[in-house]
């Protein structure tokens, strides 16, 4: 996540709930992208340093657990920046051209000077971030699957280049006799399946027999791959987009909750301002006076209370605001008590952290240096295959 500026309702409707819920599941990494912030706010990285900690502490009130995921920064594992350098030297420029979020940001930030060479690589750079940890699943929106599959091909096209290692059918045939006769067998008979009768149920299969192998070392693991699959060694994997709960948090004018828009309430405001905000939302506009009816479709507290209300009150906002039977002031106050609900348990775990900085600090320390350690190991064989392994 892009480190500019405070954290808002709509990021943890959008984001951050679908993170909680994803760290139970599987190994996950979360990192402050301070250098993709950079591509856009290259002249103001003030915004950058003062959004970084705030964002972290603001992960954490919301319910990531740095004992189940990785938290880091991304300019704190330089390994991202060397694995973006080297594949840039094999990405065509109109690949990178072709991005969809290359045009369509330049048109929305239209005031700013985008035409650097940062803000066209930013999509590779992407690709880095994923491809560097071997990442199997990458959670996106829709809009965001053409970075997926854009890395995909990076993948693909590194691996074409660079995965035909010396020797390479001996050590992967070294590396099946290392499965136990009965895998080993299992293996070569699903890998037969697949290149003869293209059998995708056999290549599925085999995938799973190299998961479940937890004695392989990460070399002789790629190596299986890529032999299953008729290929060289497979040095980056190719991931997968998973898509997550589309999630469109209304803001205080009914429009998407955007800091653009001037809409947001905080994730950790305080309670009076939550209140402030809420009781001064534009209402339907033809209730000009108490005893007006109206319709709660017109309203943009109505979506609020999609979100944050019950059945019943539904039920009672609908028979109310119609009748009239209801005033506006009234109609929000279920809106205002579910919004401090949600948010109390995130200002009680925020408050050990605004209480002593370094405990975020150290978080931080511990996750960059699990980062470091597997970005280390990616990088030893991305330089390997490149031939920029030096003895």
């Amino acid at each position: 996540m892009r480190p500019t500026g405070s954290l808002h309702l709509g990021h943890y409707h959008g984001v951050l709930k679908n993170w909680v819920d994803m760290q139970q599941e599987f190994e996950c990494l979360f990192f402050v992208a301070d250098w993709h912030a950079l591509t856009t706010h290259y002249d103001t990285p003030q915004v950058i340093e003062q959004s970084v900690w705030d964002m972290v502490i603001d992960w954490l009130a919301s319910g990531v657990d740095p004992a189940r995921a990785t938290l880091f920064i991304q300019s704190r594992v330089p390994e991202h920046a060397e694995l973006h350098l080297l594949l840039s030297m094999i990405t065509p420029l109109g690949w990178l051209e072709r991005m969809p979020t290359y045009k369509d940001q330049q048109e929305k930030l239209s005031g700013k000077d985008l035409s650097t060479y940062g803000f066209l690589g930013y999509p590779l750079l992407q690709s880095a971030d994923i491809l560097i940890y071997r990442a199997t699943q990458v959670p996106v929106g829709e809009d965001q699957v053409p970075h997926i599959e854009f890395t995909r091909e990076i993948a693909r096209r590194f691996n074409h280049i660079y995965g035909r290692e010396a020797g390479f059918e001996e050590k992967a045939e070294s590396a099946v006799k290392k499965l136990g006769s009965k895998k080993a067998k299992l293996y070569a008979e699903l890998r037969t399946r697949y290149q003869e009768q293209g059998d995708d149920e056999a290549l599925d299969s085999a995938k799973s027999l190299l998961d479940e192998q937890q004695s392989l070392s990460l070399g002789d693991r790629e190596r299986l791959f890529g032999y299953l699959e008729g290929g060289g060694k497979m040095i980056l994997s190719e991931p997968q987009a998973m898509l997550t709960k589309a999630s469109r948090m209304p803001g205080l004018d009914g429009q998407k909750m955007s800091k653009s828009y001037n809409n947001t309430i905080s994730l950790r405001e305080d309670e009076a301002t939550v209140a402030k905000k809420i009781r001064t939302m534009p209402t339907d506009p033809a209730r000009i006076r108490r005893t007006d009816a109206g319709d709660p479709v017109r309203c943009p507290v109505w979506q609020l209370h999609q979100v944050y209300s019950s059945e019943d009150t539904k039920q009672w906002v609908q028979q109310g605001c119609k009748s009239a039977g209801i005033g506006c002031i009234e109609c929000k106050q279920p809106v205002i008590a579910g919004v401090l609900e949600e948010q109390k348990p995130m200002h009680e775990r925020a408050q050990q952290y605004l209480d002593d900085p370094t405990l975020v600090r150290n978080i931080i320390a511990d996750g960059c240096e699990k980062a470091r350690k597997l970005a280390t190991e990616t990088m030893r064989d991305v330089r390997e295959a490149m031939g920029l392994s030096y003895s």
